[in-house]
């Protein structure tokens, strides 16, 4: 939980009230940083002054890809780089599991994707019949299908007991107002039928081993994860042992509705097991 698990969380008006009580911040991307369409500026100016003040911002992201297709990505949005001193995603960490799986692996996701494959010595194989695992970076059409267009394919990894790598564990992120299905969905769906599954992202410990060392942030040192995924950006950070600033109008915002009270928002984070020591609406 919490270095702070207080059972009502502080609401605060600017992340520069805080900030300064810690070594470095890991910073979800989407959802705060920006919403898959543009960046949010505020939180931008917000992760600038932090920095200023000489806190490490590690950029923490389930994204599929390397880090350094993100970070071409936050440049498109126009992001500065003066916000953040690095940039740790789950397909870094995934490139790991893969490296250990060996070949062939059968690639489920969007063809966006396959720079997550780039350097490494694996083959890759379209016939499933040929795998020996499968990773899931996305659906092959995340603005057109669902996880139940998946079902068949599920069904036949189960039948042949090929364990499933997860580079993305989120289930739905906003693109624009839009939902849009990620490769978590599957993972879940394939759990829930007796499938193997390996996941490297938020909320599990690899990722943020590996944002300790991008960011040369010292153990015991205090740290501060902001995030508005509950069963990723918060339980991760619980279990990890950083302290957390919850973003409210982020992909739960229908559960905390548009300005929620402290203890609403307690509410709804002990409902789940989890605590956050603060909160704000959107980061700035």
């Amino acid at each position: 939980m919490d270095r702070y698990d207080s059972q009502e969380p502080r609401k605060l008006a600017a992340l520069d009230e805080v900030c300064g009580d810690y070594a470095a911040i890991f910073c979800d991307i989407w959802g705060v940083v920006h919403n898959g369409e543009k960046k949010h500026p505020a939180a931008e100016r917000a992760l600038t002054a932090a920095r200023a003040r000489g806190v490490t911002v590690v950029l923490l992201t389930n994204s599929p890809r390397p880090a350094s297709g993100v970070i071409a990505q936050l440049a498109g949005f126009g992001l500065s780089g003066e916000a953040y001193d690095a940039v740790v995603t789950s397909g870094d960490a995934t490139r790991a599991l893969i490296a250990e799986a060996g070949g062939p692996i059968f690639h489920i996701g969007p063809e966006r994707d396959l720079d997550l494959f780039d350097g490494l010595a694996v083959e890759r194989t379209d016939a499933l019949d040929n795998a020996s695992a499968a990773v899931a970076t996305g659906l092959y059409h995340d603005e057109e299908e669902s996880p139940e267009d998946y079902r068949d394919l599920l069904a036949r990894m189960k039948a042949r007991d090929i364990p499933m790598i997860c580079a993305n564990p989120d289930i739905v992120v906003h693109r624009g107002e839009r939902l849009i299905w990620c490769a978590g969905a599957l993972a879940r769906d394939y759990a829930a039928a007796g499938g193997t599954v390996e996941l490297a992202g938020k909320p599990h410990p690899p990722i943020y081993r590996q944002a300790m060392k991008a960011g040369a942030v010292e153990p015991g040192a205090a740290i501060l994860a902001i995030g508005d995924g509950l069963m990723t950006d918060v339980k991760g950070a619980n279990d990890f042992g950083c302290d957390t600033l919850l973003i409210t109008h982020g992909i739960h915002g229908a559960e905390f509705g548009s300005a929620p009270a402290a203890d609403v928002v307690s509410r709804v984070l002990s409902e789940k097991g989890l605590s956050a020591r603060y909160f704000m609406a959107a980061l700035g």
